[in-house]
């Protein structure tokens, strides 16, 4: 049976060999899931896959099949020959890969920019700069203001989806031009909340029954604890979210849950600070 999850949910596709060895450190993943929580969504799955057809094509059937509102993959849009995520993508949807009229002007766009700008002396389109522009059959480009290789989005059935460029620098100015602003709007107008505490003195084991009750009497906020070395440290820090359509309610809510699992901890012998987040 195939759950249907709410409205707001969001998952991640990363792909790229260099993420699966260790050579890279997803810093995408993480950026996107963070950006993406402020503007009030949530991620509830983040999938990294190498640079193969198959193994693209079968994240994608999955992520389809749990019916997230938003699926955001990175890596692989551009012209070598491991660049395979809009392929796989095509793969996994069942669709044809297309020429796209709109994102061979936006890549030649780019070349003659480049020679305008003597960082070429002149350009061809070869075949590998084609394949730039081949999308899944119904994809839309999206301007990339920084790099070569365009965004791309479709819409799969209730599923919206985006592609982005692996390089950071290109994944944000696509994110903030293109993307941010679709995610808001399915939102619906959403706040998210944060705050952290630096807690001192007392063991993470201690320190679970007092998560357990704020938790309880603070329904609408998810406390967790990140323990900053071993047990014996006594170093941890607790970090406090929320989301609200509300700003006001949502610091109110983070407030309540500060105060009291502040006043816990002070008679427990803990010390607390609190930490920017």
């Amino acid at each position: 049976m195939v759950m249907i999850m709410p409205v707001n949910n969001v998952e991640i596709i990363c792909v790229g060999n260099e993420l699966l060895i260790g050579k890279t450190l997803n810093t995408n993943a993480h950026w996107l899931a963070k950006r993406i929580t402020t503007l009030g969504l949530k991620v509830r799955r983040i999938t990294v896959v190498g640079d193969d057809l198959e193994e693209i094509a079968s994240a994608v059937k999955e992520t389809i099949k749990r019916k997230p509102c938003f699926v955001v993959v990175t890596g692989g849009l551009g012209p070598t020959f491991d660049d395979k995520t809009l392929e796989g993508v095509a793969l996994g949807l069942n669709r044809s890969l297309q020429e796209n009229k709109e994102a061979l002007e936006m890549i030649k766009a780019k070349y003659e920019e480049y020679v305008a700008e003597g960082r070429m002396e002149k350009y061809e389109m070869t075949p590998h700069r084609v394949k730039m522009a081949r999308l899944p059959e119904g994809a839309e480009p999206l301007p990339n203001p920084v790099g070569t290789a365009p965004g791309v989005i479709l819409k799969h059935e209730c599923v919206k989806m985006v592609m982005l460029p692996g390089v950071p620098e290109e994944m944000k100015a696509i994110f903030e031009e293109s993307v941010a602003k679709m995610l808001q709007e399915i939102a619906g107008g959403l706040t998210f909340y944060e705050a952290s505490l630096e807690v001192r003195n007392l063991p993470e084991s201690e320190l679970a029954p007092i998560l357990d009750e704020a938790m309880h009497d603070n329904p609408y906020v998810y406390i967790k604890s990140h323990p900053k070395a071993s047990e014996k440290t006594h170093h941890i820090e607790l970090h406090f979210s929320t989301t609200s359509e509300d700003s006001h309610v949502a610091k109110q809510r983070i407030g309540r849950a500060l105060l009291q699992i502040s006043e816990m901890i002070k008679r427990k012998g803990g010390k607390i600070r609190p930490k920017k987040t």
